[in-house]
């Protein structure tokens, strides 16, 4: 990589980590470009230059966040030696992410997220293909060999992380009446039992 690409990346990673604290600190109402410039010393123009709009430096922040929760998801499903296991595995890691990522997990469970989710649904995957068709396989795999009910992946998934994005959802409201652990424990099995075949 050269010095230019490097001091590209540095540039890049200090808009979108001043975008994550500015989010963090003040919400999506602070959330502006002014705020995230001043947050991170880098001018406007460099901003436009990486991302080409603030819009952009969001997607891209929310794109970064969610493929590291992806990543984590398929990791546990990856290292399952069967579909009860897989399930688990899913459970923790989706848990254990938002317990020591709370900024990111408070962005990617926002309106913001949401509304972008809605209106750019399929960029959002489009732009996160191997993580999803990972997890779609894991899912289409275990269905055909029986473990999992006959249902389409979709509705295995929603099945779930239903109840895990519920979870973290009331954690990060801060409304303090869930245990993220004890979650971790209990949430398997009932989950299991709703998709087991």
């Amino acid at each position: 990589m050269s010095a230019k690409q490097q001091r590209g990346e540095v540039t890049s990673d200090l808009l979108l980590d001043a975008a994550l604290r500015v989010f963090v600190a003040s919400g999506e109402k602070g959330l502006t470009v002014n705020a995230v410039v001043q947050d991170s010393g880098v001018s406007l123009g460099s901003l436009y230059h990486h991302f080409g709009s603030f819009d952009g430096l969001i997607a891209t922040l929310g794109h970064r966040w969610l493929d590291r929760l992806l990543g984590e998801l398929a990791e546990g499903l990856r290292d399952s030696e069967n579909a009860r296991e897989g399930i688990a595995a899913a459970v923790r890691a989706y848990l254990t992410f938002v317990q020591e990522h709370r900024g990111p997990a408070l962005l990617l469970h926002s309106p913001l997220a949401d509304r972008k989710s809605m209106t750019r649904g399929t960029e959002f995957c489009d732009a996160q293909e191997a993580r999803v068709s990972e997890v779609s396989l894991w899912i289409r795999l275990r269905t055909d060999s029986g473990e999992l009910a006959p249902l389409p992946p979709p509705l295995i998934e929603s099945l779930v992380m239903g109840p895990v994005v519920a979870v973290a959802r009331r954690w990060l409201s801060g409304i303090g009446d869930v245990d993220l652990d004890e979650a971790a424990r209990l949430l398997p099995e009932r989950i299991w039992r709703s998709v087991r075949a």
